[in-house]
């Protein structure tokens, strides 16, 4: 019966580990980047958001003129903690180039919704870029995200021009600032 139990139980975790956002094929990542490349929609504004880290609060209008990474992130979700070090990566590389990362930290659980807990989760991350706190999910909800991790890359004009849910597509998104920035430049 325990190997029966053990047996149905990696099953299932396959199973759902097989239906996380993010954990698709390549070619779906890449047809829902394209699609909303093609598209060029809108970035809509920071909304609703409550304490702002490393930074005072910031607007999208404000940051016309600059490329923005919108990154929605938890702390408490294993697959956003992942990409934490690509993002802090990509601030340290590209802040002087012009580039804006902006974390929006929209919890899942109560417990993520503490300042002090993302205050501590910053620290222990390395992360010096601006986070706000989206407890309400108001962003999140303004911009339709779905998934924990997400990017969104905003072009100087306040189009967003790349998205991606989940883990990986780093040299992608990295590629896609460097372009973004170059032409800028």
């Amino acid at each position: 019966m325990h190997r029966f139990l053990t047996t149905m139980s990696a099953i299932a975790l396959a199973l759902m580990a097989s239906t996380l956002p993010g954990r698709s094929s390549e070619a779906a990542k890449t047809d829902s980047a394209i699609q909303v490349a093609d598209s060029k929609t809108a970035a809509p504004e920071f909304t609703g958001l409550g304490n702002w880290f490393n930074s005072p609060p910031l607007t999208l209008s404000g940051l016309r003129g600059k490329v923005v990474l919108v990154n929605f992130w938890t702390y408490g979700c294993v697959n956003c903690v992942n990409t934490l070090p690509h993002v802090t990566q990509l601030h340290a590389k590209y802040k002087d180039r012009g580039l804006v990362i902006v974390g929006v930290h929209t919890p899942e659980f109560p417990f993520e919704r503490s300042a002090s807990n993302v205050q501590a989760a910053l620290k222990r991350h390395g992360i010096t870029y601006p986070v706000a706190q989206d407890n309400d999910s108001a962003t999140w909800n303004a911009w339709r995200n779905q998934y924990w991790p997400a990017q969104y890359i905003v072009d100087r004009t306040g189009k967003i021009v790349y998205s991606h849910a989940g883990e990986g597509a780093h040299e992608e998104i990295d590629r896609t600032i460097d372009r973004l920035l170059q032409a800028q430049g």
